[in-house]
């Protein structure tokens, strides 16, 4: 009952990490504008994702617009486009294969070949975690380094919007589901693919022989 509770709660993480990784997708906020000497007080605020960029004025008004064309875009947000979304399909993918493979359904009958799909399915959600950490680390990367180099212009440095926190947050989720789902299905399996057999001791008899019910 311990591990199918533990394996419940890795799905339950696994889950939370892939709707994340879907909202840290949407968010417009992977950059935004960093206020630093002359633009300490601005009347708007850029923000920059992967499928459109926003300006928000200090009235509260915001103006969105979805990117013209796809191979203008730079290749970082070429990449976290294509990344987020297969991300987004493992994700579902590793919910069915976790599900079907679960101590708590019944579409396949308990043995290694359970454990073995629910493995899988860890598996799978580990891989949504390491792919979806590419990008959000190449735009930390690319901010960062932009922010510090004085050649660029005050203007036009940014700095780490809250769709990278999500994100991060989200990689953790998916990392440390898919760890536990596949902790509690190898030790499950450890247990039940190697059974204690126990013989009973041979005693000699009076006459110095074995008993014969010793034998089978």
């Amino acid at each position: 009952m311990t591990s199918a509770a533990v394996e419940i709660l890795g799905l339950g993480l696994g889950i939370l990490g892939w709707v994340g990784v879907i909202l840290a997708c949407g968010l417009p906020m992977w950059q935004v504008s960093a206020f630093i000497d002359v633009n300490i007080v601005v009347a708007q605020t850029i923000w920059e994702g992967l499928w459109m960029n926003c300006v928000v004025q200090s009235t509260g008004q915001m103006q969105c617009k979805v990117y013209d064309s796809i191979l203008a875009l730079p290749p970082e947000v070429q990449a976290g486009r294509a990344l987020t979304v297969i991300v987004a399909l493992l994700g579902l993918v590793a919910l069915m294969v976790t599900v079907v493979g679960a101590q708590c359904t019944n579409c396949i009958r308990p043995g290694k070949m359970k454990s073995r799909i629910v493995i899988a399915g860890g598996a799978i959600y580990i891989l949504c975690g390491v792919l979806v950490l590419i990008p959000l680390c190449w735009f930390a990367n690319i901010v960062i380094s932009d922010f510090y180099d004085p050649t660029v212009p005050s203007s036009q440095k940014r700095e780490m919007g809250a769709a990278l926190y999500i994100g991060w947050a989200a990689t953790a989720l998916l990392l440390f589901g898919g760890c536990l789902i596949c902790f509690c299905s190898c030790s499950q399996r450890d247990e039940t693919s190697f059974p204690v057999k126990y013989s009973a001791p041979r005693r000699p008899t009076s006459n110095g022989e074995y008993d014969k019910k010793n034998y089978v």
